[in-house]
């Protein structure tokens, strides 16, 4: 294996933050020190879960030297915030990066902020390093997805801009094929591509038995029927039909919906549940990263969401989580979309269409009364993420694009 001169990784988040994307960077971060490399990470001083903390400046974690840049704290205050949070990071990146790049370094750009490919891509042109995008999604088509930006004249140049950058890498890494045809689409050379999934670090999550969670004891849920969501609930993901069933099931003590996590969404639903006065409903706050494996394992099956014009342009990756921790899935969305194809694939869960509250509700009752089909599909999951979702076969292939990145010429 070749090894580059240094690796500098970009995103707005970071450890000990539990964002998903700090948690991929943190997961490839480490894996790549441990391996030898000098890493460096350039990234805010927030917490995505707690937005008034502030972070040190500079640190040196697990062999990861950790360089935290000023921005501004406005995005409690709308859209216009979080521009000038966004101007702000990318005013510092690019300061901070020019001091830390070398020639011959490799420069990982992430996709938080959006547009920090194109940052980047400034960056490796000027020191004469390579730049190596990692896409988590793909702006501006997310927010056109969502509405949030719907003047075509706006959108345009952006995408023009963003597909600059991604041609100017020596490598696009995307989290499935649905978003590796997207580039493909926009001309981004087949060359440039690589398709690697996120994952979950195997050796820490792990399954907990129901009998041995002490969550599920402190929460009151022993002899319960768990139907979990972990994780960010956002504007990606869709939960009316989760109402819908949540409405149907509402007469079924033994059924309990819990949601453990956060986001825009998530207040949404706590509303929405409050307003259709569902006794059968848990709420509960992100859990530190150490007792990951035990809150994924609280609940008999998790629920994963995606609204289907968001196919191609993010992979929920919470899925990788459900699967090490040998829980079955039912996913709301698109039958033909990525984690569709995960669960069809693993044999271990249901894929069911949004608005279709009565076939979610035939899922959770047919897994509610077959304790075994429950405990197979756990086991087929963590089978499938054994041979194919593990960290280690991330790294693997991580390394791979490293390797051909720093040889180029």
């Amino acid at each position: 294996m070749h090894f580059v001169s240094k690796i500098i990784l970009i995103n707005r988040y970071f450890h000990p933050d539990l964002s998903a994307t700090s948690q991929m960077a943190s997961d490839l971060a480490f894996a790549m020190a441990r391996l030898g490399h000098d890493v460096r990470i350039v990234t805010s001083r927030q917490r995505y879960e707690r937005p008034g903390e502030r972070l040190p400046a500079r640190e040196c974690t697990l062999g990861v030297k950790i360089h935290r840049i000023w921005t501004t704290h406005f995005g409690g205050y709308g859209l216009a915030g979080r521009m000038l949070d966004y101007l702000t990071f990318y005013l510092s990146a690019f300061l901070t990066s020019l001091f830390l790049v070398s020639k011959g370094d490799v420069i990982i750009a992430k996709t938080d902020p959006p547009l920090i490919s194109v940052v980047a891509w400034a960056v490796a042109r000027v020191r004469g390093a390579r730049l190596v995008n990692w896409l988590q999604d793909l702006f501006p088509e997310v927010a056109a997805g969502l509405g949030v930006v719907t003047r075509r004249g706006l959108i345009e140049p952006i995408i023009r801009l963003r597909n600059l950058s991604l041609r100017k890498a020596e490598r696009n890494v995307v989290l499935g094929e649905g978003m590796r045809k997207r580039l493909l689409a926009e001309g981004i050379p087949p060359d440039g591509i690589a398709v690697i999934p996120n994952w979950a670090d195997g050796t820490r999550i792990q399954s907990v038995p129901a009998e041995m969670n002490a969550l599920r004891r402190e929460w009151n849920l022993v002899g319960r029927f768990v139907v979990g969501y972990s994780g960010n609930l956002g504007r990606a993901h869709e939960f009316e039909t989760l109402i819908g069933a949540m409405k149907r099931l509402c007469e079924s003590p033994h059924i309990v919906f819990v949601f453990i996590g956060g986001g825009a969404g998530m207040s949404r639903l706590r509303k929405a549940v409050e307003a259709a006065h569902l006794p059968n409903c848990r709420f509960f706050p992100y859990q530190p990263v150490e007792h990951l494996a035990t809150s994924l394992s609280v609940p008999d099956v998790h629920v994963v969401s995606l609204r289907p014009q968001m196919e191609g342009l993010i992979v929920p990756s919470k899925i990788y989580g459900i699967v090490a921790v040998g829980r079955p899935t039912v996913f709301i969305g698109d039958p033909a979309g990525e984690v569709a194809r995960l669960i069809a694939e693993c044999c271990c869960g249901y894929s069911v269409r949004v608005g279709d509250d009565g076939a979610l509700v035939s899922c959770l009752k047919t897994l509610e009364g077959d304790p075994e089909l429950v405990a197979e599909m756990g086991r087929r999951g963590r089978a499938c993420f054994d041979r194919r979702y593990d960290l280690a076969h991330g790294v693997r292939r991580w390394r791979a694009v490293l390797d051909r990145a720093s040889r180029v010429e």
